[in-house]
């Protein structure tokens, strides 16, 4: 079987069939470790809402991408050596691997259609700015982190509510229970700042008047990035999967013809 060319062959083909899982696997890792050092502070948001399963499809995706790496390395080492017990422990990892990718990727596509304005909305209004003096921990800690969100991303983006400031003074929202429609209709943070960080002007931000106030919602802002994010975990995944079971084809075959 050794001196077989066509054996060879196809030992090569399966070889480069690894290399290829092995650097994907990689760079799967590194998409997904990117998007979990969430680099736009959104995940207190998504951990308001209650589902933060896209993160954890992340999570998932690291774990794969690197196993990924790794199994490719024993099959071909195993393809080299034709080496059936190898080769047997590299097919059945690989499935599980496989099948946890499988969960990764469909948890990553089946997120997008979650991220809707009226999402972003019932959390806003719900937690940014709630000084409610009863709430538990677990709601104090998605307060904190919905606030901080929030001022960031109204600063930083220059927009204010999730569809425009109106969202402020059309629902009720924990904002106005603690705060006076005369003193600030919506957040400071809405307004135009200067280069020390204070508004242009304060009475022009409160009667809404374009310049001084940011009018644009920051709904793209949020939903912008985590979208991009769950296309990319979900089809880099499913590229990987439809790669990869080929490979386990070509490897479960190649297994079958390995003399004992």
């Amino acid at each position: 079987m050794a001196g077989d060319s066509g054996v060879r062959c196809f030992q090569v083909i399966l070889i480069f069939g690894n290399v290829v899982i092995g650097l994907a696997g990689l760079a799967l890792t590194a998409e997904c470790i990117f998007f979990v050092s969430d680099q736009e502070r959104l995940y207190p948001l998504l951990n308001a809402t209650g589902n933060d399963d896209l993160f954890a499809a992340a999570w998932i995706g690291i774990f794969t991408g690197f196993c990924f790496f790794l199994l490719s390395i024993l099959g071909i080492v195993g393809i080299m050596q034709s080496n059936r017990r190898m080769l047997m422990a590299y097919l059945i990892l690989m499935f599980v691997v496989y099948c946890f990718e499988v969960a990764s990727a469909i948890t990553a596509a089946t997120q997008r259609d979650f991220f809707t304005t009226n999402l972003f909305l019932q959390q806003m209004l719900k937690y940014y700015q709630n000084n409610d003096p009863n709430q538990i921990n677990d709601e104090v800690i998605k307060t904190n982190g919905v606030t901080d969100t929030w001022n960031s991303l109204m600063l930083l983006k220059k927009c204010c509510g999730v569809s425009s400031p109106l969202d402020w003074q059309t629902f009720n929202s924990s904002f106005r229970t603690y705060n006076m429609d005369s003193a600030y209709p919506w957040p400071r943070q809405c307004c135009a700042m200067n280069s020390l960080g204070t508004p242009l002007d304060v009475n022009g931000c409160r009667l809404g008047i374009s310049g001084y106030l940011y009018l644009n919602g920051c709904y793209d802002f949020i939903a912008g990035p985590l979208n991009r994010h769950a296309w990319g975990i979900c089809w880099f995944g499913f590229a990987i999967l439809c790669w990869t079971f080929w490979v386990l084809l070509g490897t479960m075959f190649y297994w079958t013809r390995i003399e004992y």
